[in-house]
C-alpha cells in the first residue's frame, strides 16, 4: 500500500496534503484565488490549549465548525460558546455562521481543530448560533453504499448567501458519494458548483487508516483524472467532472466535510449521476440501510 505522500493521482494540483498550504495557526488554507475559481474555500484553525486566533472574513461568510474540542467565537458584538465534540466521529457538532466582512476571534480553553468552510457571498447576513439539535442527519444509499449526511448548512436547512456545507460519515468499508454524480453545468436539474472534499479517517490498532476519493472528466474542457489515497487533514478540490466513489477500506470509517458554492444565483444542490452507474439507485430499494448508521449523533459516544 503507497503512502499518503505517494499517493497516484492523475493530476496532482486537485490533492493537497495535510500541511501543504499551512499558514500560521492555519493548517489548511484553500481559497478560490489558490484553487483556480471562483467561489468556494476551506480553512483549517489548529488552536493549542489557552490559544487563540483573529481573523477578518473578507468577502467571504464563513461557519465555524469544530473538528475536534470547543471554543468560543466573538465577532459582531455577539459571543457564541460551541460545546464542539471530542471528534468527527463522536458526535454531531454545533457551530457558527460568521458574515463576510466581520471581525472575529476565536479561543479555546482546551485546544482543538476548526474547520471554516466558506464561499465568496454578495449578502450580508446576521452572525447566529447553529445549534447541533438542529442538525439534519440524513441516511443516504443502502447496502454498502450506506453512509451518513449531517446537513448543517444546506438550502433546506440553514439560510446563507452562497454556502452549502455538509459532513458525511461512511462506515468501514463502504463506498459513499455514489453512484459518481457531477454538478459543472448549469441547466435544469444541474446546478454549477465547485467543490471542496476535506478528510479524516478513523484509527485502529496501529493508527489512522486510509480512504481513496475518484473524479473523473465529464466531456470536452473538464478533463480531470484523480484516483487517490486519502488520510486525514488531505482535501480533494473539484472544479468539475464526475466524482465518486469515496471508500471507506475494511477496519477504518471515513469522514468528509462537503463544501459548494458557485454563480447560480439561485442557492441549490443540483446533481447528475454518471449514466454509466445511475442504475445503481434503483438496486437500493431492496436492501436495508446499513445497521452500523447513524455513526453518530447529538450525545457524545463515550471513549
Amino acid at each position: 500500500m503507497s503512502s499518503a505522500g505517494s499517493a497516484v493521482t492523475g493530476n496532482n494540483k486537485h490533492v493537497v496534503r495535510r500541511g501543504e498550504t499551512a499558514d500560521g495557526t492555519f493548517e489548511l488554507v484553500i481559497t478560490p484565488e489558490s484553487a483556480g475559481w471562483g467561489y468556494s474555500s476551506l480553512r483549517v484553525l489548529n488552536l493549542p490549549a489557552g490559544g487563540s486566533a483573529e481573523f477578518e472574513t473578507g468577502q467571504d461568510e464563513m461557519v465555524l465548525l469544530p473538528l475536534s474540542g470547543s471554543c468560543t467565537v466573538a465577532t459582531e458584538g455577539e459571543k457564541f460558546e460551541l460545546a464542539g465534540r471530542r471528534s468527527v466521529f463522536s458526535r454531531v457538532t454545533d457551530f457558527a455562521y460568521l458574515p463576510r466582512d466581520a471581525s472575529v476571534r476565536v479561543s479555546s480553553a482546551e485546544g482543538g481543530r476548526f474547520a471554516l468552510p466558506a464561499a465568496r457571498a454578495t449578502r450580508r447576513l446576521p452572525a447566529r448560533y447553529g445549534p447541533a439539535e438542529g442538525v439534519g442527519v440524513e441516511l443516504r444509499g443502502a447496502g454498502q453504499a450506506s453512509r451518513q449526511v449531517n446537513n448543517f448548512c444546506t438550502p433546506q436547512t440553514f439560510e446563507a448567501d452562497k454556502l452549502i456545507a455538509v459532513e458525511v460519515l461512511t462506515p468501514a468499508g463502504n463506498w459513499s458519494s455514489y453512484p459518481p454524480h457531477k454538478h459543472d453545468e448549469e441547466r435544469d436539474g444541474e446546478a454549477r458548483l465547485e467543490e471542496i472534499y476535506y478528510f479524516e479517517v478513523g484509527s485502529g490498532p496501529s493508527g489512522e487508516g486510509i480512504g481513496y476519493q475518484r473524479v473523473y472528466g465529464s466531456g470536452p474542457g473538464r478533463e480531470i483524472d484523480v484516483c487517490t489515497e486519502v488520510r486525514g487533514g488531505d482535501t480533494v478540490l473539484i472544479p468539475h467532472g464526475w466524482h465518486g466513489p469515496s471508500m471507506a477500506v475494511p477496519g477504518y470509517p471515513l469522514y468528509y466535510l462537503n463544501v459548494m458554492a458557485g454563480p447560480s444565483p439561485e442557492r441549490a444542490w443540483l446533481i447528475c449521476d454518471d449514466p454509466a452507474h445511475a442504475w445503481v439507485r434503483d438496486t437500493w430499494s431492496g436492501q436495508p440501510i446499513d445497521s452500523r448508521l447513524p455513526l453518530t449523533g447529538v450525545e457524545e459516544l463515550p471513549t
